[in-house]
């Protein structure tokens, strides 16, 4: 991944309502959600909870299908996972064993659904 798509993807997920748009929608997988039940959920007007989908969807956090007359989105966990991957790449100094306890955490990533 270079810089500056890791800098738009981070960009994209720096502001309150796209972040919360983005766990739910992690929540949801492999299902998805269609955009105005997110709008709902997240208490957003359908016109903006578009605008921050759209901005989730180029910066390749989500991904959208339109199934009949709703679009559905889900959770890029493919761009999550290169997203992490950029920021381990250099992992510790060439020191992997610094980040054992980093890696641990990861392999069993819980949704904390208090934290939503």
């Amino acid at each position: 991944m270079e810089i500056t798509t890791a800098i738009a993807s981070f960009a994209a997920l720096s502001q309150d309502t796209r972040l919360k748009a983005f766990r739910l929608l992690v929540n949801q997988e492999p299902e998805g959600l269609a955009a105005g039940e997110i709008a709902r959920q997240l208490s957003v007007p359908h016109n903006t909870m578009s605008a921050h989908l759209a901005i989730l969807a180029r910066s390749g956090w989500v991904t959208s299908k339109r199934h009949s007359r709703q679009i559905i989105y889900r959770a890029s966990l493919s761009h999550m996972q290169a997203v992490i991957q950029f920021l381990l790449q250099d992992c510790c100094a060439g020191h992997p064993e610094l980040c054992a306890s980093l890696m641990d955490s990861l392999s069993g990533c819980e949704i904390n659904k208090a934290d939503n």
